[in-house]
């Protein structure tokens, strides 16, 4: 109830071997939730758009986890519940070996790694 979620939230969840690294790496990260299978990082709405995740990474509108119970694992030091998407993004490209790339239009996109 103290942060301000006025952007609404979406999560990004990757698989749980890559939580540590991206937390440990991410400039700035807002609520983080984890299962034994999947950290979620809360994100403002929208933040698939125009961003091509991985194939590792799961999107979920609303922030309706498709897991069990999540818990939280980390708590902003901001008054703000989310994590940068375009930061997040370009971390879950590199440890998940996907190259970012973007298109014509200037939108951003993952493409597989060579």
């Amino acid at each position: 109830p103290a942060l301000s979620a006025s952007l609404g939230c979406d999560a990004v969840g990757v698989p749980a071997q890559y939580g540590f690294r991206l937390m440990s790496h991410l400039p700035r990260a807002g609520c983080v939730f984890a299962d034994a299978d999947q950290w979620w990082w809360i994100v403002p709405s929208g933040s698939d758009l125009d961003l091509d995740w991985p194939e590792q990474a799961s999107y979920a509108t609303g922030a309706y986890v498709p897991s069990g119970r999540p818990r939280l694992i980390h708590a902003p030091d901001s008054r703000t519940p989310y994590t940068p998407p375009i930061p997040l993004f370009l971390m879950v490209c590199q440890v998940t070996g996907v190259v970012p790339s973007w298109d014509s239009s200037g939108r951003p996109r993952a493409v597989p790694a060579p």
